[in-house]
């Protein structure tokens, strides 16, 4: 019998939260979707892992039996995962980075030179990740290191050095009444319609819905988007407003959308983040980016 690493790790997290509504946050699913994985499981398995009940998920004994194995079943799997993706680039000399849009931007130029100065031989592939993969494929395996917008979800589970912090501006179609205004102060924007993520990123759309800063008040969606092009189209044509960092105003100028700063909503933070503490090509592209960041800092 064969069974999906994904089903053990839906698994892992419902019987660590005891509930299905906090689990499909955390996992970033919707809780039907959860609900159908974890009843899967059960039948590929052939025993009730839980009971269920209006206080939450239990766990019966063949489940509890399950749960003390699973974490470091999964802990391995992802290590011998990471060490064969990571042998290919090895053997090619190339660091894998993943980036979500506007992470690092301007500097990413700057520490590529320093760490091919640093590693000669080397190559740096930059591979960017949609916004339903935050982690920019570390939780795959699929890249070295991230560059990356904090919080993101995992984000415990990585070695994580911040590297800058930025406003966050709201973004317009360039007809909004909004736009004559200098600044904006977040609380007028709480009945506009918003272009979001999917739902399925949780807390990572939320923070961009800023749900914090609105004292309890559901944000109105009006269009979902994964990738910047979309999301500017989806703004551009009047579905909704946005969040977004500081610098997508330099780097996602276009017609039809205006940036303005916000008042009462928190600043964003760019981070670079990794798995292997032990790996010296990894360690040397971190420091590059410390480096680059910290001379940016002292020029300021």
């Amino acid at each position: 019998m064969d069974v999906d690493t994904r089903l053990l790790r839906y698994f892992a997290a419902v019987s660590e939260e005891g509930n299905l509504t906090r689990a499909a946050e955390r996992l970033f699913v919707s809780q039907p979707a959860l609900t159908k994985q974890i009843k899967q499981l059960e039948r590929r398995i052939g025993v009730p892992l839980f009971t269920r009940s209006r206080a939450g998920m239990a766990l019966t004994e063949p489940g509890k039996t399950l749960a003390r194995q699973v974490p470091s079943l999964l802990t391995d799997w992802d290590r011998v995962l990471r060490d064969t993706k990571g042998s290919a680039s090895r053997a090619a000399r190339i660091l894998r980075v993943g980036f979500l849009a506007s992470a690092a931007n301007e500097a990413t130029p700057e520490i590529i030179a320093a760490f091919t100065k640093l590693r000669p031989g080397w190559r740096v592939e930059m591979r960017q990740a949609t916004w339903s993969n935050p982690s920019a494929g570390l939780d795959d395996g699929d890249v070295d290191a991230a560059l990356l917008r904090i919080p993101f979800p995992g984000q415990e589970n990585w070695q994580v050095k911040i590297l800058l912090s930025e406003p966050r501006l709201i973004v317009l179609p360039s007809a909004h009444p909004l736009t004559a205004r200098d600044r904006i102060d977040f609380r007028d924007l709480w009945d506009e319609p918003f272009v979001a993520a999917p739902a399925e990123t949780g807390w990572w759309r939320d923070y961009w819905l800023a749900t914090e800063e609105r004292e309890g008040r559901e944000p109105r969606i009006g269009a979902v988007t994964e990738t910047p092009d979309d999301w500017l189209s989806a703004i551009a044509n009047g579905y909704g407003i946005a969040l977004a960092p500081e610098s997508s105003a330099r780097f996602y100028a276009r017609p039809g959308v205006t940036y303005r700063p916000v008042d009462g909503v928190a600043p964003t933070e760019v981070a670079v983040a990794w798995a292997d503490a032990g790996n010296a090509v990894v360690g040397d592209f971190v420091q590059c980016c410390l480096s680059a960041f910290d001379t940016k800092s002292h020029q300021a």
